[in-house]
């Protein structure tokens, strides 16, 4: 048995699931994934089908492209128009809708701005590009130098260290043409944020795999010991995240909270202390916006003074306005774990993934996305 299948054997899970259901000390707990790959793995292996009568799996703000608010997709847009701009993204962002903006339409297309995407954007002409590695952005720049590169900055700590090699590369070789939209966020503040808020109780936190190899299974320590909920890392096979959820209620249950890692393979204590280290070079914490949560404390990343003149706000001069969800859309209220997306009344009829309204049913990593996809229905 390789390394990869005995994550998915299916005695282990039987095992675990088993021991589970043996050792829960009943009630009703809420368990919040902050990861989108958890989200869809829970999904996919039907993870919640599996859980004790009264422990429920909620999804938080794991999804980079979910949690961006519409002020940086309306950004995004107003860059899209001027007259030798590219846009660079990465695949997920082409069709999150902008909401409305009073008074402002785009001159000579019938589409409002309360619908349109930067995918509709490059259908009407705009230079929009995706990449899958921003070094990507910087050979463009150099063999176009006519051209302002802008590139839609998004993502947690998992991918902002190599953003921040590309800009740390991009001084050293002198690109006067690449710019940087950041909507960068880090996910612990967030955590914070859920744990004050009134309208949702959480009992547990399956922390984010990919994010801990970065930060470390300790980051999260001072949510266990400042709300008493405990925090354990997963990984994202079945075993991996059964493993974790058991660690989780055997806390519960002993009324221990604290902090456990069941993705030792990958993930440790500190984490990648290097890649911390360049993100923190380029990049400083500045409070910021996530779409259903509102404004957190820093919670967002900027760029620091010596690499401000790749900032695309400032060099566009564009300002962000806050908007609200586009109508009907939920997305805000499935993030904070408020809601399961079949409880949205537009999630499988106006919402779908041919026609999404919201960026959860967007995204691959978003939880409407992972119901729809699975047929996860209300639980």
């Amino acid at each position: 048995m390789n390394n990869l299948a005995q994550f998915r054997n299916k005695n282990h899970v039987k095992i675990l699931v088993k021991k589970l259901h043996s050792n829960y000390p009943g009630g009703t707990l809420k368990l919040m994934e902050v990861c989108g790959t958890h989200t869809m793995a829970i999904a996919r292996y039907g993870l919640r089908g599996l859980m004790p009568d009264g422990l429920k799996l909620i999804s938080g703000p794991g999804c980079p492209v979910c949690v961006t608010p519409a002020s940086i997709i309306n950004a995004s847009i107003k860059l899209s128009e001027l007259p030798g701009t590219v846009i660079i993204t990465f695949g997920d962002m082409m069709r999150v809708q902008g909401t409305h903006v009073t008074g402002t339409r785009v001159t000579g297309t019938h589409v409002p701005w309360s619908e349109k995407t930067l995918e509709i954007r490059k259908a009407e002409g705009a230079d929009v590009r995706i990449i899958y590695s921003v070094l990507d952005m910087l050979e463009m720049a150099r063999e176009e130098k006519n051209k302002n590169f802008v590139f839609i900055s998004i993502g947690f700590e998992t991918t902002t260290p190599g953003i921040a090699i590309s800009i740390i590369e991009a001084k050293k070789i002198g690109l006067k043409n690449v710019f940087f939209l950041t909507a960068n966020r880090l996910i612990v503040p967030a955590m914070h944020a859920l744990c004050r808020a009134a309208d949702i109780q959480i009992h547990g936190f399956l922390c984010p795999g990919h994010v801990s190899v970065i930060i470390g299974y300790d980051a999260y320590r001072e949510i266990a010991d400042q709300y008493s909920i405990p925090c354990v890392v997963a990984g994202f096979e079945p075993v991996d995240i059964l493993l974790a959820i058991d660690d989780i209620i055997e806390r519960i249950s002993k009324k221990s909270a604290g902090v456990g890692n069941a993705y030792g393979r990958v993930v440790t204590e500190r984490g990648n202390t290097q890649a911390m280290d360049i993100m923190h070079q380029v990049f400083k914490p500045v409070r910021a916006e996530w779409r259903g949560i509102g404004s957190i404390p820093n919670s967002g990343l900027d760029l620091r003074d010596e690499y401000t003149h790749f900032d695309a706000l400032k060099k566009f001069n564009i300002k962000l306005v806050s908007q609200p969800e586009p109508k009907g859309c939920k997305c805000g209220d499935v993030l904070r774990g408020v809601i399961i997306p079949p409880e949205c009344g537009l999630f499988s009829k106006t919402c779908t993934p041919e026609t999404p309204v919201g960026p959860c049913m967007v995204s691959t990593e978003g939880s409407c996305a992972a119901y729809y996809k699975y047929g996860v229905g209300a639980e």
